[in-house]
């Protein structure tokens, strides 16, 4: 029998049934992870639910003092925190891919603080116009965005760049949230844990405010995947492989904006999921964002879900915003990432 041309040519392989079979495996992995995450969130508490009293809330046959705190407290602020999760982790895999840079986190390199200010302002200035909050809140990170595309621009994007123009725009932005803060400090009280990124009372509301959002940009997202694999190999290739680099950099960037922007109008500045877990599911099933997008997705979902009931449980009756433990965790890891690109 003779070898195809493709079996001939040195370092060339096609992809393998066993390699498909071992992400796909990975990934139900992580489904069940977020899975188990989110179990352990509602029953964990000042109040402990057996799994038993929780399967019986959803076979209607439990009513009482459990089923109020499952239904009302416990259930929407978990569901709050795996769409968080998911938005942020897949807002990060999309910015590493298309700023070709390991580092970019939409925190770090100001995109959350662009919404974060935009966010503020109507949470201090028209706080009955709560509904706006979202969608201002994306104006600010698009923006943030594209002032921090241009300032890294100079024949050509280069990872450290981008890493220097963000954290001036992100201090930038920083300092006028500050500043409200101050000028409006009758008001300030409810700012302060979404400064930090908390899920303290987040309900029912929330979560409707955030599943069409991550449904809009998890769809895009995958649909996107093919063109993020192609921006992997250098603009030049990209070009030539028939791809319009500028304009999917900024339809791109927009999804990772909006995905990005509806998290930090539900939670705040909530920092380091879209560093720290991209880069874990990327070591893990490999940098095809046909599975790196999904993975993210499901490891983000799992990781905001841990991180929330350690936070809530491990020093009770003092509960700590989320944020502060993503903060533990994410900064040693980047700047282990740091030295290691730099």
């Amino acid at each position: 029998m003779k070898k195809t041309t493709e079996q001939k040519l040195p370092g060339r392989r096609p992809e393998t049934d066993c390699s498909s079979k071992r992400r796909i495996s990975l990934l139900v992995i992580f489904a069940v992870l977020a899975c188990l995450g989110g179990i352990i969130s509602v029953m964990k508490g000042s109040v402990a639910i057996p799994l038993e009293e929780i399967l019986a809330v959803f076979r209607g046959e439990s009513i009482g003092t459990h089923q109020q705190i499952l239904m009302n407290i416990r259930l929407p602020r978990t569901l709050v925190a795996a769409l968080v999760g998911i938005n942020l982790a897949l807002s990060g895999a999309i910015l590493q891919a298309i700023m070709k840079n390991p580092l970019a986190d939409p925190h770090i390199i100001g995109i959350s603080s662009g919404a974060g200010l935009a966010g503020i302002v109507v949470m201090l200035l028209l706080p009955e116009y709560s509904w706006l909050i979202t969608p201002v809140a994306f104006v600010g990170a698009m923006g943030a965005a594209m002032l921090i595309y241009i300032l890294a621009w100079k024949n050509g994007i280069r990872p450290i760049r981008i890493i220097l123009a963000g954290v001036a725009v992100s201090a930038f932005f920083g300092a006028g949230i500050s500043a409200m803060m101050i000028f409006y400090s009758d008001r300030v009280h409810s700012a302060l844990m979404w400064m930090v990124g908390g899920l303290s009372a987040r309900s029912w509301p929330h979560v409707e405010l955030l599943w069409p959002y991550t449904l809009a940009g998890g769809f895009l997202a995958i649909l996107a995947a093919r063109h993020l694999n192609i921006l992997q190999l250098g603009d030049e290739l990209a070009r030539g492989l028939g791809l319009s680099v500028e304009k999917t950099r900024l339809l791109l960037t927009a999804v990772a904006a909006l995905l990005a922007a509806s998290a930090v109008s539900v939670v705040g500045l909530l920092g380091f999921v879209g560093l720290i877990v991209p880069h874990a599911a990327r070591l893990l099933i490999g940098s095809d964002y046909r599975y790196l997008l999904p993975a993210s997705a499901l490891l983000g979902a799992a990781v905001v879900t841990f991180s929330d009931t350690f936070a809530r449980t491990a020093f009770a009756p003092v509960e700590l915003p989320v944020g502060i433990i993503m903060a533990v965790l994410g900064a040693p890891f980047f700047l282990f990432l740091l030295r290691k690109e730099l």
